[in-house]
């Protein structure tokens, strides 16, 4: 997008204020950051910011009991579960949000205790693969795991769990894991991997961040998809470089406000 100077400082200072209203610890009590940030293990945190950002989609409220539901079933202690194998009894049609089911959710288990058991923890994986050398360093990270957790489930795929279609998908619940791991402003994100930098991160794009993002001029893109997302990222980190996802909270929060609680996320 094209804005003169004038424009485009009015735009930004209007961006950093939202960003700065709505990035507070008052945030997090009604939103699924809430469930990693629980945890001090590094393995603990990747576990479950994955699988809450999975489940989130949908009614706000919803999703947040489904994670406390899910930890609980995991006795508030993710890697002894995941280590344990305890999820191997659950049955596979027990519904665990929407149309996530138990069946997905051990299909993530085995793939994790995959990873965890080879490399040591997710961080360690994409370190490991030079993930934070790529360019689109989600995408690759999601395309390296679909084939570690592939393998640990007898060759079979699952876009619920991580979605298949990688030129195309916005990856909006991974870009969100991603943002609660990377990001270090010691706010709401938890700033707990290094191997991928706060410059490198897309912004978490689903319908009413692309909403309004249309609706600033910042894209003319329609579809929510992976080159919105790129676009979008791109004019982000014109206004700051260093961390552009930040605006997240501002786009998160223009039109939603405080009164987020209970807003489908879709």
């Amino acid at each position: 997008m094209e804005f003169n100077d004038e424009e485009f400082m009015r735009l930004r200072d209007f961006l950093d204020a939202e960003a700065a209203r709505i990035n507070n610890v008052g945030f997090i009590t009604n939103d699924p950051v809430q469930f990693p940030r629980r945890f001090e293990r590094l393995q603990d945190v990747e576990l479950v910011s994955f699988l809450s950002a999975t489940i989130a989609w949908g009614n706000r409220k919803m999703i947040c009991n489904n994670c406390e539901k899910m930890l609980a079933m995991m006795e508030n202690a993710p890697l002894e579960y995941l280590k344990d194998e305890a999820y191997e009894a659950l049955p596979d049609g027990l519904n665990m949000h929407r149309t996530f089911f138990a069946r997905d959710f051990k299909y993530m288990l085995r793939g994790f205790r995959a990873i965890f058991a080879q490399y040591g923890s997710l961080h360690d994986f994409a370190a490991h693969f030079a993930v934070g050398g790529s360019e689109a360093p989600a995408w690759l990270l999601v395309e390296l795991m679909q084939q570690q957790f592939a393998a640990a489930n007898g060759g079979m795929a699952n876009s619920r769990c991580l979605p298949s279609n990688l030129s195309a998908t916005a990856l909006k619940r991974v870009n969100m894991a991603l943002r609660w791991l990377v990001r270090d402003d010691g706010i709401v994100d938890m700033g707990v991997w290094t191997c991928i930098k706060p410059r490198q991160l897309f912004i978490p794009l689903d319908v009413h961040v692309g909403d309004t993002a249309r609706a600033l001029g910042l894209v003319r893109r329609r579809a929510n998809d992976r080159r919105t997302v790129v676009e979008l990222t791109d004019v982000l980190r014109m206004m700051r470089p260093a961390d552009p996802v930040v605006y997240d909270f501002a786009l998160f929060g223009i039109g939603i406000g405080d009164k987020y609680l209970g807003q489908s996320v879709e």
